[in-house]
């Protein structure tokens, strides 16, 4: 199941389709699109994921990719297809 992203990078609004077959997160989804190498982030996030809780990394991940010129990052809301609605 294909979700959207919605992001601003260096202060340009954009979207993307994302899957979870092909990225393991939003943030390398992000990335890729904007051919970013965050392999160096993604060791030192794997040592943090190893001593510290996920509050920790989470605020590692938000700094490091406002460092790279992303102000937001999110998924955008599923819309409910419901029957009856």
């Amino acid at each position: 199941m294909t979700r959207t992203i919605l992001y601003t990078f260096k202060n340009e609004d954009k979207t993307l389709l994302f899957s979870y077959e092909r990225y393991r997160n939003i943030h390398e989804a992000v990335a890729d699109a904007e051919k970013i190498d965050i392999s160096g982030y993604l060791k030192m996030e794997a040592q943090l994921e190893a001593i510290a809780d996920a509050k920790a990394v989470k605020n590692y991940c938000d700094n490091h990719f406002k460092k790279l010129g992303f102000s937001r990052i999110t998924l955008k809301a599923k819309e409910n297809k419901g029957i009856g609605k």
